[in-house]
């Protein structure tokens, strides 16, 4: 009996040793960052931006592996299928959410097969006009649109772009009767828009600050929770009122790993980004891009990614998009 006992304790000892000793362990080798975008873009620089920062804390590299597919498919098979240590995270997005409730299906299930981290940044959309053209303000746009039900064409990307349903959803909430117009990208948008073939465009307002710098186009208003600092005067839709009031379309990046990875490990990612993201250069850098360095809980993200399902599900609904 004293055998057995002593043979359970050092059996409880060990556990409790290796335990101690994977947790000690992480990270324990190169963490990669699976980027659902080409390089270049916003997320690209993010993950950039963030994983050297993380690299320093850590004591490993962390290299970007851009897997543009449509829908994330390629880069969230890739991680939903990684080994669950916290050496493989996902850069997800409102364009997740959109991905979740667009696609049939998908090879792996966004809410089960992922752990979100920490959120990274949120950036705006904008609704931008042609400068000299017919609108000089989002109040004479809606006036329009009001006056005129089925004459506003407002151009974006592709049908099912985290875009192209915001534009749905201004229209949906605004309650105005206006034509979505998609095209094949944001360049075609641009062109149209300084063409004179559509009236206005929504799109990412990181992606149209070369435009407005070049006074081609003038934003009107942005769809996100607050002004932008590098254009202090344009409002946000919700200034508008009434029905507009509680509008919000912001959009945003964050980090996951693979489901059943362990909770320490991502406590562990979490404080390092909680603490990374308040850096003054971090956020310098992704100001720069008109984006705000933002983190949160493991929990506040899921919530976020959870809502962000639901919306845009409703959106897509609403709008008869049917599913890819």
């Amino acid at each position: 009996m004293l055998l057995a006992l002593k043979s359970a304790v050092v059996a409880s000892a060990v556990l409790v040793m290796q335990s101690l000793a994977c947790g000690q362990a992480f990270p324990a080798k190169q963490i990669r960052i699976v980027v659902p975008n080409a390089p270049g873009g916003a997320a690209d620089i993010t993950a950039r931006t963030v994983g050297q920062k993380l690299s320093e804390a850590l004591g490993q590299p962390v290299v970007i592996e851009n897997k543009p597919s449509a829908g994330g498919v390629i880069a969230g098979e890739l991680v939903a299928k990684a080994d669950p240590d916290g050496h493989t995270l996902l850069l997800i997005s409102s364009g997740t959410a959109v991905s979740a409730a667009l696609f049939k299906s998908l090879p792996f299930d966004t809410r089960r097969d992922f752990a979100p981290v920490s959120k990274l940044a949120s950036f705006d959309l904008a609704i931008a006009v042609a400068e000299g053209g017919k609108f000089r303000t989002f109040a004479e746009l809606l006036a329009y649109a009001r006056a005129n039900p089925g004459k506003l064409n407002v151009g974006t990307p592709q049908v099912g772009t985290t875009q192209n349903l915001a534009a749905e959803y201004f229209r949906s909430v605004a309650g105005i009767d206006i034509q979505v117009v998609p095209f094949n990208g944001t360049p075609p948008v641009i062109a149209a828009l300084r063409g004179g073939n559509i009236d206005a465009m929504v799109d990412i307002l990181g992606a149209l600050m070369p435009q407005v710098a070049s006074k081609a186009l003038r934003p009107v208003a942005l769809l996100g929770d607050h002004r932008a600092s590098q254009l202090p005067d344009t409002p946000i839709a919700r200034e508008a009122g009434g029905s507009l009031a509680n509008f919000s379309a912001a959009s945003w990046n964050g980090l996951a790993v693979p489901a059943r990875t362990p909770k320490d490990v991502v406590a562990k990612l979490n404080r390092e980004l909680v603490r990374i993201l308040a850096l003054p250069d971090v956020r310098q850098r992704l100001a720069d891009l008109t984006l705000i360095a933002q983190s949160s809980t493991p929990e506040q993200l899921a919530e976020l990614l959870d809502n962000d399902i639901k919306r845009w599900a409703g959106v897509i609904e609403r709008a008869k998009i049917a599913k890819q």
